[in-house]
């Protein structure tokens, strides 16, 4: 029997509804506790395969399932269903209303450093005095530069953003293994933090420890796939009107920015999925919120790029733009949370089941048991826009561009919609949804050859060594995603846009783990599922309905980045399909 000084309280079971799984931690360990007809069980809270948090999973039947990638494993013995790997679990008690758990047996070594080669060692373009390598990075080609000097020094160098010295690897081996071991060893860039905080974002995005993990969970539970199921619908609507916006332009044979239309669709589906607001700017002519994070995005960028904070000595229009723009947009968006807390207060019932990530902010507590402030609240709100719109717009935005120059693929897409979803134009519900593979793969062929976010800064927390390399606290990496995925030895032709790769079994390179366009480990985007839920969707109506063509050239639509990757200058028009 362990000593009672082993168990560590990690939770009110009063807190705990249905058999989960829950995501818990004590003394620093992720742990995934799970309600079976025997009792409380606790496995190890990341998943083996890439680190996932197991905690936001599922149970089905006898098995805990990982959302990332629907590994299995039984809730009695924590073997994987088809695999070798187990879960190490630990003891659990439920005493006077609370969970305890011993996780001793869970605890890693620390990392070794001992004989860790030193990052000097380490190639790189050949920096200035005072300037270091800044002069040769175009901010707008960011991850193009990065990518040419991995071709030239290999796929782990070293560059100077002015005297700081940034490791940069696009190694699959310390790519995973920097990820999974987040938040603990490493945590999102120093620079990207202190830029973010600067404007008065401090959401889940940026947030550390305990303040991450308890913000970790409320966007988790909004964005699960049970969660998604009861939300659909409001996807539906949304690509109906699209198609009928889309109807009026084929109409008068208008040229779209495409990247512009799928915004409204991303974040009209953003607002009303997390916050319950129907901001319908696909209707209206006066999209307020999205002409605001059009200046806050790509500025906040050119400052994590920077070598020299000059906007807080000097301010330039640019920096007032942004100003602007962020006072117009937290008002906005407080009174969206003063409307919602209103809402609440007036249904007692409703606060006890809140319908989205707004509500559940509202009325949740801190990791110090206390209301979030509205400061919080807003800067999360911010940061599930900022993430939930650019990110699948330039997505869906890349996949057209792609099946301009495939249509075969074009047309295997519109069969599949014709076929699945009947005589409805836009898929009724998930189920449909996830009855689509050729769209699936369209999606996952798309993130593959085009990340919208092509690198991911990180720093180390504590002295650690990856990669066979000592890494000194606070040193800031980046990880570069996609040469991994455009390797012959991961992917067979990887330069071309095949779909079927992920459609037909083959005896071709074909490693799926080798791109991460969601991240991986604890840390893994939360809105993976609604992403390309969002994608398979609207790719299947507009297909279904319409033939697209790009108006120009393939050769004009260029990669940028601002604080993603989009297609600059993609313009598309719409043409209504023939009676069908």
């Amino acid at each position: 029997m362990k000593p009672d000084h082993a168990f560590v309280r990690a939770a009110n079971a009063r807190d705990l509804i249905g058999a989960g799984p829950f995501a818990l931690s004590a003394h620093g360990v992720d742990v995934a506790l799970v309600r079976t007809g025997a009792g409380w069980r606790a496995f190890q809270g990341r998943c083996p395969h890439q680190g996932a948090l197991l905690g936001e999973g599922e149970i089905d039947g006898d098995k805990l399932v990982c959302r990332n990638h629907r590994w299995r494993f039984s809730l009695d013995s924590g073997r994987r269903d088809g695999g070798p790997e187990c879960l190490a679990s630990c003891p659990v008690a439920e005493r006077d209303g609370a969970i305890f758990i011993d996780v001793s047996a869970l605890k890693d070594a620390s990392r070794a450093t001992a004989g860790a080669r030193s990052l000097d060692e380490l190639p790189g373009p050949t920096p200035l005095p005072l300037l270091g390598n800044a002069h040769q990075i175009d901010i707008s080609k960011a991850h193009l530069i990065l990518e040419g000097w991995a071709r030239q020094y290999g796929p782990t160098f070293k560059f100077y953003r002015g005297r700081t010295r940034v490791v940069v690897t696009s190694d699959a081996t310390m790519i995973n293994e920097a990820l999974s071991a987040r938040p603990d060893t490493f945590k999102r860039s120093e620079r990207t933090d202190e830029t973010f905080s600067e404007v008065g974002i401090k959401g889940v995005f940026n947030a550390e420890g305990a303040a991450w993990r308890s913000q970790r969970k409320l966007a988790a539970a909004a964005l699960a796939q049970r969660s998604l199921k009861q939300l659909y619908p409001h996807i539906e609507t949304i690509a109906a009107r699209l198609k009928r916006r889309w109807e009026r332009a084929a109409a008068t044979g208008e040229a779209l920015d495409l990247v512009d239309e799928m915004k409204r669709f991303t974040v009209d589906v953003t607002m009303l999925i997390a916050f319950g607001h129907d901001a319908n700017t696909v209707e209206a002519t006066n999209d307020v919120i999205q002409r605001h994070l059009e200046i806050i995005l790509p500025t906040v960028s050119r400052r994590i790029l920077a070598v020299f904070p000059r906007w807080r000595y000097i301010k330039l229009s640019s920096d007032r733009r942004l100003d602007e723009a962020l006072v117009a947009a937290n008002e906005w968006l407080a009174g969206l949370v003063v409307k919602t807390r209103d809402q609440l207060e007036a249904s007692p019932d409703k606060a006890n089941h809140p319908a989205n990530f707004l509500e559940s902010m509202v009325v949740a507590v801190d990791e110090n048991g206390k209301a979030y402030s509205d400061a919080t609240i807003m800067s999360n709100l911010i940061t599930m826009l900022i993430a939930g719109e650019d990110t699948t717009a330039f997505t869906l935005a890349w996949a057209v561009h792609e099946l301009c120059d495939k249509p075969q693929w074009a047309e295997a897409l519109r069969r599949e919609a014709d076929d699945i979803c009947g005589a409805s134009d836009v898929a009724r519900d998930v189920d449909v949804v996830n009855r689509l593979p050729i769209a699936g793969a369209i999606a996952n062929e798309t993130l593959r050859l085009r990340p919208v976010a092509p690198f991911m800064g990180i720093s180390a927390n504590i002295d650690t060594s990856l990669g066979g390399y000592f890494v000194p606290k606070g040193t800031t990496i980046v990880l570069l995603l996609r040469p991994q995925a455009l390797d012959p030895q991961n992917f067979f032709d990887p330069l071309a846009f095949r779909p079927e790769r992920w459609l037909e079994a083959s005896s071709a390179p074909h490693d799926p783990s080798a791109q991460v366009p969601f991240g991986a480990g604890p840390r893994m985007c939360p809105g993976r599922s609604l992403a390309l839920l969002e994608i398979k969707s609207l790719l299947s109506m507009m297909y279904k309905n319409f033939d697209v063509e790009r108006a120009g050239r393939a050769e004009d639509v260029t990669e940028l980045f601002g604080f993603t990757m989009s297609p600059a200058g993609l313009k598309v028009r719409f043409r209504p399909r023939p009676a069908h």
